[in-house]
């Protein structure tokens, strides 16, 4: 029997949890690039609306959600967690398998959670543009799909392979009325030093944003906007593991072991995120970060202040990182191409919180195939990620003869990326 379990649409909830108030440890403060030191509010906010910077720094325990942004949400929020139990019969596992399906979003994905908020902020600061980078194009997608909701033009700097292999992404921000273009670019100083250099670069999210913050900082009405990685991107992702939380309440069960795949963190920090006060409190709960091998920031990189794009322009943040120079290779799964992580996450892996897991593309795509056949819904190549972790999971409880409860997010469809499956 297939079990869906949802919320009304008005138990939505009205706040974002905001985990640094319940941390045992404060976080390594953003470093200004030029003299070292804690960056200052009034440098942040050349690129950052002031709202944004003061959620980015905040300490409280529950920040709520505006009005208008509700509104925006219960487009398609609350969104189901299903039983995956196809999925538990084929693998013969006493495990209970439970997925929070984010792919019923108006761009299929997690994203809309922070773009809805951030063009929410920015529209209500002034701002007539936004400026980003994307690397598969859910962000993309869902940030121009924002801007249309508040009247904001989006600008977009797509990583040129994923540009290549994944036109319908650039489409669909095209449908919404964002412009795209592919990096490393011609319309940026840094985008042409790197061509120069290699005309064939196929791009990585740190040159993307390298060439978004040189477009943001060079006009007074644009701002610049993130998706992954800052405090109050992965605050307004939390939406997810409090939908969570509820609906587990509603059927009696406590996850053992909660999944996410892992680029920069948002969707995976949204997840776990509302359950790390009940870790600290004791509670036996897992927290397992799905990230791909090659782009292995958390499991092979270095826990070290870094830049956040290749050019060196971003405030030095913290974290695990491959390093600012650090090209991955063409692989699919476009959206965890980068070279660090969330400050928030990779604190919470050094400190022994969280576990990190790498996957290869083969294992990845095997699970994403076998979920599709069996479960009926296709996921993005980065969701798949998680879904091996799950399964990884799943046969270890099998080999061990214990019930568990494991829950991942599937952040995304990949109705859009079927020529990855190929």
């Amino acid at each position: 029997m297939r079990i869906v379990v949802n919320l009304k649409p008005e138990e939505i909830p009205k706040h974002w949890y905001n985990v640094l108030a319940d941390l045992p440890f404060k976080l390594d403060p953003p470093l200004d690039p030029e003299t070292k030191q804690p960056i200052s509010p009034e440098k942040l906010s050349v690129i950052f609306p002031m709202s944004l910077i003061e959620q980015e720094v905040s300490e409280e325990r529950f920040i709520e959600i505006p009005e208008p942004v509700l509104k925006e949400y219960a487009v398609y929020r609350p969104t189901p967690l299903i039983r995956a139990t196809f999925l538990e019969e084929y693998l013969q596992t006493p495990a209970r398998i439970y997925y929070k399906y984010e792919g019923v979003s108006p761009t299929g994905s997690h994203k809309p959670n922070t773009a809805i908020a951030q063009a929410y902020y920015n529209k209500i600061e002034g701002v007539k543009r936004l400026v980003t980078e994307t690397g598969a194009g859910q962000w993309g997608s869902a940030l121009s799909y924002a801007g249309a909701k508040f009247g904001l033009e989006v600008k977009v700097f797509m990583v040129k392979i994923s540009y290549q292999q994944k036109p319908m992404r650039k489409y669909m921000m095209n449908l919404f009325g964002g412009k795209v273009t592919p990096s490393p670019s011609e319309e940026t100083n840094f985008g042409k030093k790197i061509l120069s250099e290699d005309p064939d670069n196929p791009g990585s999210l740190g040159i993307a944003i390298s060439e978004a913050l040189e477009v943001a900082v060079s006009d007074p009405n644009t701002k610049y906007s993130l998706g992954s990685v800052l405090n109050h991107v992965l605050l307004h992702q939390t939406v997810i593991g409090l939908e969570i939380k509820k609906q587990l309440e509603l059927i009696g069960e406590k996850p053992d072991i909660l999944l996410g795949c892992h680029g920069g963190g948002s969707n995976f920090g949204g997840t776990i995120l509302p359950f790390v006060p009940d870790k600290l409190s004791g509670r036996d709960i897992r927290f397992v970060a799905c990230e791909p091998a090659a782009c292995p920031s958390l499991t092979k990189g270095n826990y070290d202040y870094d830049f956040g794009d290749t050019a060196g322009l971003t405030p030095l943040l913290k974290m695990y990182t491959l390093g600012k120079d650090f090209i991955p290779p063409k692989i699919h799964a476009g959206g965890l191409r980068y070279h660090g992580s969330a400050p928030i996450i990779a604190r919470l892996v050094k400190e022994g919180l969280v576990e990190a897991q790498a996957f290869d593309q083969d294992e990845t795509f095997e699970a994403a195939k076998t979920f599709a056949k069996l479960e009926g819904i296709i996921p993005a190549p980065e969701s798949a990620h998680a879904i091996a972790g799950a399964i990884r999971e799943a046969k270890k409880a099998k080999e061990e003869g214990k019930e568990r409860v494991i829950v991942f997010t599937l952040s995304g469809h990949g109705l859009l990326d079927l020529t990855a499956y190929v």
